[in-house]
């Protein structure tokens, strides 16, 4: 495993319930602001190895961005399920819930 990818999965473990990270955000973090399409690779094939709170993370716009219709929802579901809103069409407010390392 790279450090890039330790350092990415150490990060999504860190978000706490009722928060959510943007890809990028994650990306710029663990020290590489132009790989927010390496972190959905990681959540895609360690979430459940390392039981990453995958539901955590979002687009860049607020926005769910799982594209098939069951994973959108159960991400929905269990985002509503820590508090946080999601709108009819999909959107967390960021300014709300974005949670930034300290």
């Amino acid at each position: 495993m790279t450090p890039f990818t330790e350092e990415v999965i150490k990060i999504i473990r860190e978000i706490p319930s009722g928060k959510v990270m943007t890809y990028g955000q994650i990306a710029r973090e663990a020290g590489n602001s132009r790989a927010a399409r390496q972190v959905v690779r990681v959540l895609h094939s360690m979430s459940k190895k390392h039981q990453l709170p995958w539901h955590r993370v979002i687009n860049a716009k607020g926005q769910l961005a799982i594209p098939n219709e069951e994973g959108n929802w159960e991400q929905r579901t269990r985002l509503e399920a820590e508090g946080v809103l999601v709108s009819s069409i999909g959107y967390v407010d960021l300014k709300k819930y974005q949670w930034h390392l300290e």
